[in-house]
């Protein structure tokens, strides 16, 4: 673990062009050229398509397998990124895992405000299952709002009586979007990327006239009972610190098998910067082990290159 590190990082966050809480439009602009900026390692195959209706990104690395898929959820707030910003995050993640990773391209407020997003999660997941690939075989991740998306879909998943699937790792969630959480004020002046009043934009793009606190929006309030395994990461140095907290408190006391790591003076989503930065590697690693340990060995028959077709178009 490295001070410098953590400290070229927050410098680097606090002095960057993205305002999280700007006009959404302008700043998904913003966030593109910032991601495409990173380069995506030479054995990373992104391929566009779609699964259940809902645009999708296919994410191979050379090496992994294809029996075992990852759903990913990207972050943004629910109004910023897309499917194709998270390729270098999601890739990192499968690699360490071993398997393939489809990112969901769903729909962004304001111009799509909830329930859209989750529409278009259980759609999703809902695609992989007509694959004929087994629930044991699937794994949902996700970060900052994806990781708040992964756990509303798995409330939803439970709702309609879908099987759940393998596991579940949330980056840094965002899971409270009433901002009720200590952290929010506790860690607003340690946080180089995210603020109580950007945040509050985004709910109100979001939730639009709807309940903030309402399971499905907030799933920290939700009951988490049945859901299966989960990891939880967040860094000290972040206001979403308390979601995260409180959403590991509220799946132990519902039974859920939980594992919770905060790693000391590192910022939001610190996983993305694996490449400059020790903690977000070793946090990575512990996020592929966990995967490789939960997910089936011995999937559905006749899943492989038929996802890789229901996929892409």
């Amino acid at each position: 673990m490295s001070l410098q590190q953590r400290d070229e990082l927050d410098q680097l966050l606090r002095a960057g062009p993205l305002d999280l809480g700007g006009n959404a439009k302008e700043q998904r602009i913003v966030f593109d050229e910032m991601m495409g900026a990173i380069p995506v390692p030479a054995d990373v195959v992104a391929s566009p398509g779609s699964l259940g209706g809902i645009p999708v990104v296919t994410i191979d690395v050379e090496g992994t397998e294809t029996e075992h898929v990852v759903l990913y959820f990207h972050g943004g707030a629910y109004a910023i990124g897309t499917a194709g910003s998270s390729v270098g995050l999601a890739s990192d993640l499968g690699r360490r895992a071993g398997v393939r990773v489809v990112s969901v391209d769903y729909r962004l407020a304001p111009e799509h405000p909830y329930p859209a997003a989750l529409d278009d999660a259980v759609a999703a997941y809902r695609g992989l299952l007509d694959t004929g690939l087994s629930p044991s075989a699937i794994a949902i991740a996700g970060e900052s709002a994806g990781a708040g998306l992964v756990a509303a879909t798995l409330v939803a998943l439970r709702r309609a009586g879908l099987p759940q699937p393998a596991a579940a790792v949330m980056m840094s969630p965002w899971v409270d979007l009433t901002l009720s959480g200590i952290s929010m004020r506790e860690k607003a002046a340690l946080d180089p990327a995210l603020t109580p009043d950007g945040l509050k934009r985004r709910v109100s793009d979001y939730v639009g006239a709807g309940d903030p606190a309402d399971e499905l929006v907030s799933p920290v309030f939700a009951d988490l009972s049945g859901l299966p395994p989960m990891l939880v990461q967040a860094g000290s140095h972040e206001i979403l610190l308390n979601d995260a907290t409180r959403l590991a408190a509220r799946a132990a006391a519902d039974d859920v098998a939980v594992t919770l790591q905060v790693v000391p003076d590192v910022p939001h989503v610190f996983q993305a910067f694996a490449a400059v930065l020790d903690e977000g590697a070793t946090a990575l690693d512990y996020a592929g082990d966990f995967l490789r340990a939960h997910l089936a060995t011995h999937p559905s028959v006749g899943v492989g290159e038929p996802l890789l077709a229901a996929s892409t178009t």
